[in-house]
């Protein structure tokens, strides 16, 4: 995973944690039975992403709630809904899409309090499970459609829906498509595969299609990458949801540092802020938390 010099270690400290007040412990739900069989979920904690003041917005998935958590580390839930919101992108402008497991591509009005769909089927299919999504700088939403896929079913999708409103379906062969990105040239798109226990690189051709994807870099682990982010500089920041850690990739694929979380081993997703962009917010939804990680010296 690198070619001369071992990977940078970066620690993590506790930036803010989900308070007793909003965790719902001994409460079951479908979503948990599901995909954590047999483990106590009081919160299932993803999709972190900052408004223009600085706050930081989260999903809980199993039971259908989205927070705000303020730069001083307050929590604030600003809607509960029937839904699985899994992932949860705001947009420049201010507008907040969510992948919701259950229902498909949402917007949040967060004055409103209110969630209400966008899209929640293709060709009157409904979607397997929406996972997480990506915003172009054109308006285009990158979303993936995970579901129970994996190796044993390797059919999940990778969706663009453009802003004129056509639908793409770019592939249809994932093994557990999870959170993706796109390079800053916005050229190429990464997939995190979580059952492949991978990252699919998958470069656009001139008429927008897919060609020769390829595996970007390969982890191991009882889980897999899963939320994504990339720097300007094109690094590729990547949650590991079973190692406990947030891995470093450089443009060529190389390993170049690992963020080490101070609190449990599910790292399942990631967002960079602080006023300089020198910060990375993880989320650790094990134990309901959001580390911060020092990445200045990247």
């Amino acid at each position: 995973m690198y070619l001369e010099t071992p990977p940078r270690l970066i620690e993590t400290r506790l930036f803010s944690a989900m308070p007793d007040k909003f965790r719902r412990k001994g409460v079951r739900t479908d979503w948990a039975d599901a995909n954590r069989p047999n483990v106590p979920t009081d919160s299932f904690i993803e999709g972190p992403s900052f408004d223009r003041d600085g706050n930081l917005y989260i999903v809980d998935i199993p039971f259908g709630r989205i927070f705000r958590i303020a730069p001083d580390g307050d929590w604030s839930l600003v809607v509960e809904y029937e839904g699985w919101p899994n992932g949860l992108k705001i947009a420049a402008g201010g507008r907040i899409l969510v992948a919701d497991y259950m229902h498909g591509i949402m917007e949040f009005d967060a004055r409103a309090g209110r969630v209400k769909p966008i899209l929640t089927a293709r060709n009157s299919e409904s979607f397997r499970g929406c996972n997480d999504l990506h915003l172009a700088s054109n308006g285009d939403i990158y979303f993936t459609d995970q579901g129970q896929t994996g190796l044993h079913d390797p059919s999940g999708r990778v969706y663009r829906l453009a802003s004129n409103g056509r639908l793409d379906c770019l592939i249809d062969t994932g093994i557990s498509p999870n959170g993706l990105v796109l390079d800053p040239t916005e050229t190429v798109l990464f997939v995190a595969m979580t059952r492949d226990n991978a990252v699919w690189r998958m470069p656009f051709m001139k008429d927008g299609s897919v060609s020769k994807v390829g595996r970007f870099c390969s982890l191991f682990g009882t889980s897999g990458p899963d939320g994504m982010t990339m720097d300007a500089k094109g690094r590729l920041f990547v949650g590991h949801a079973s190692l406990g850690h947030v891995f470093v990739f450089a443009p060529n694929g190389e390993l170049i540092a690992r963020i080490k979380s101070c609190a449990g081993p599910n790292c399942t997703n990631v967002a960079i802020g602080g006023e300089n962009k020198d910060r990375l917010y993880i989320t650790e939804s094990s134990t309901g938390s959001v580390l911060v990680a020092d990445i200045s010296g990247l």
